[in-house]
């Protein structure tokens, strides 16, 4: 992807020139300008690469959603409620289209517009849902465009509509998109009481099966580390305050119940419940509260659903954190459980990294864990996937992190492993990928296999050997 970036204009331009210069057809107008300005390094993912429609005297109008845009500002201009709804659904509709559309929409005026019809909304039910629906849209991939007034409106609107399913879901969607990958629209939410209108609105509609699931996500939208542009984030503290002061675990958990046949909904609920697992206690108020048995339930309905399985086994490794809750995730009977979604999804190396890291966590300072581990299998498996996926750093660093932790307190465990072929495929993991060298150097080692150890420095004047 170029670094360079060009305006929509020039693009136009460019396009207008090889239709009159060179006589093309639209369609390889286009294409033509792509080209060339790719060739030049230039990142075209926010331009909008379409022909302007010719109007009667020749001369191209404006793009569609320029048109819409134009419709909607002066609906709001004139405070006209009859044509606001089909200028917010027609912009809504564009915006959902692509990431492109959004920002020509963005870059002349769409959110004021937007946020204004918000405000002239707010008494009319079925005119803000439209109005959160074009907000949304709009802040989908362009978190910046929202200020501290569109802040205020957004928890205005749910606070003053929490009673609404569909308004609240409009809402949390516009939340949603708020904030991934911007940390200050998080911090400001947050302040704003934000954590508490997510969870309240879990709880006050828990039946609703998408309301839930979008709450969910933006809670856990909340606990990211994901804007480059600041140094760190809040994610640890808003974790712990979804926690402590807005009951989030066991909100969740009772949610979970009333969805017992909706793999995506219980997904999302265990994406959420990993990302909360940030303290000891916080492992074992989940086990405590039911989670851990609807997790282990939904693995074993749900293992021909990939991405269901991928996102239990990153909740079981993540709430295995805590050593206690390791022996009730293993007699709960899980392991067999874990060790049969990485067999059964072998071609898919999220879910076998997955699958090596929540074993590596059950394995950790439990000799007795390993054992049962081994004869469920586990070792193999984890070799399997080394093999399956020699090319993908983190199985190979967590199929070696797995194996290490099995012999690292249980050396009767060495030989049967080494039978399976595990020196060899460590061995190459270690060669292939820089980021495996300790890991696997530490396999190796406490496999009891002769480990070459690099001498990086050696006091002689020089830096480090690379």
């Amino acid at each position: 992807m170029g670094s360079k970036q060009i305006a929509q204009e020039t693009f136009d331009e460019a396009v207008q020139e090889n239709i009159t210069e060179f006589e093309m057809e639209p369609e390889e107008a286009v294409r033509e300008a792509v080209l060339q300005f790719e060739s030049q390094g230039v990142d075209l993912s926010n331009i909008v690469k379409a022909v302007r429609p010719a109007s009667e005297n020749g001369q191209r109008q404006k793009h569609q959603i320029l048109l819409t845009l134009e419709s909607l500002a002066g609906a709001v201009a004139e405070r006209d409620a009859a044509r606001l709804p089909q200028a917010l659904a027609a912009l809504a509709a564009q915006c959902r289209e692509q990431l492109a559309l959004r920002c020509l929409a963005g870059r002349h005026g769409a959110y004021p517009a937007v946020l204004s019809a918000c405000r002239l909304a707010m008494g009319d039910r079925q005119l803000l849902l439209q109005a959160l629906g074009a907000l949304a849209a709009l802040l989908d991939g362009q978190p910046d465009l929202l200020d501290a007034a569109g802040r205020e409106l957004l928890l205005r609107s749910l606070r003053e509509r929490h009673q609404d399913a569909e308004v609240t879901l409009a809402g949390i969607r516009c939340v949603r998109h708020a904030c991934l990958k911007h940390e200050h629209n998080r911090q400001a939410l947050v302040r704003g009481g934000v954590l508490a209108v997510l969870t309240g609105a879990i709880a006050r509609h828990g039946s609703a099966a998408e309301l839930v699931r979008t709450a969910a996500s933006a809670l856990r939208v909340m606990t990211f580390d994901d804007d480059i542009r600041v140094p760190f984030g809040h994610a640890h503290d808003h974790a712990k305050m979804i926690v402590l002061e807005n009951d989030g675990l066991r909100v969740l958990i009772e949610a979970a119940k009333a969805f017992t046949d909706n793999s995506v909904v219980l997904s999302e609920l265990c994406a959420t419940l990993a990302r909360l697992s940030v303290r000891n206690e916080f492992c074992q108020e989940i086990v405590d509260l039911g989670g851990l048995n609807f997790m282990v339930t939904l693995l074993a309905d749900c293992m021909e659903h990939p991405d269901v399985v991928r996102q239990v086994l990153g909740a079981i490794r993540a709430v295995a954190g805590n050593d206690d809750v390791k022996d009730a995730i293993v007699e709960a009977g899980a392991t067999e459980l874990i060790v049969l979604a990485i067999s059964h999804h072998l071609g898919q190396p999220q879910i076998c990294e997955q699958g090596c890291a929540a074993l590596c966590m059950l394995a950790l300072r439990k000799p007795e864990n390993c054992s049962v581990i081994m004869e469920g299998g586990g070792a193999l498996a984890a070799l399997q996937a080394m093999k399956a996926h020699p090319g993908e750093v983190a199985v190979q660093k967590q199929a070696c992190m797995l194996i290490r932790n099995l012999v690292s307190r249980s050396r009767e465990l060495c030989g049967p492993i080494l039978a399976l072929g595990a020196e060899g495929l460590i061995a190459e993991a270690r060669a292939a990928h820089r980021d495996c060298d300790d890991v696997a150097r530490a396999a190796l080692r406490d496999l009891g296999c002769k480990v070459e150890l690099r001498e990086l420095w050696t006091g002689q004047k020089g830096g480090l050997a690379q």
